[in-house]
């Protein structure tokens, strides 16, 4: 699995049933602004807290991690993998992007 995954593959991945699972790390102030549906957040900096929680959700679906612009879900993913969760991918672009190519109500900030 590629350590990224754009907004539009995430998107084909829900549209065809692949189990996914959408891992918000932004902060709780960054989540009142927008969000994407049926995305669970995780600041960043409550993941190493969260990581066996994180590593059994990876057992049955793939963990598509995702920020404002992507800087902060990819360092997650990194750390989630060297950490032995394999299952997990960065969101190029973060949510910013996800509201220009996949969903234009969710709110830019």
């Amino acid at each position: 699995m590629n350590l990224e995954t754009t907004p539009t593959e995430v998107k084909q991945w829900i549209d065809s049933g692949t189990p996914v699972k959408l891992i918000d790390v932004r902060e709780v102030a960054e989540h009142q602004i927008c969000q994407i549906d049926g995305a669970e957040l995780i600041p960043m900096g409550t993941v190493p807290a969260r990581v066996s929680e994180l590593e059994a959700a990876a057992d049955d679906a793939t963990l598509v991690i995702f920020c404002h612009h992507g800087m902060r879900s990819l360092n997650v993913t990194s750390w989630l993998r060297g950490n032995g969760i394999d299952n997990c991918t960065s969101m190029s672009g973060g949510i910013d992007y996800w509201s220009q190519v996949i969903d234009p109500s969710v709110p830019r900030y």
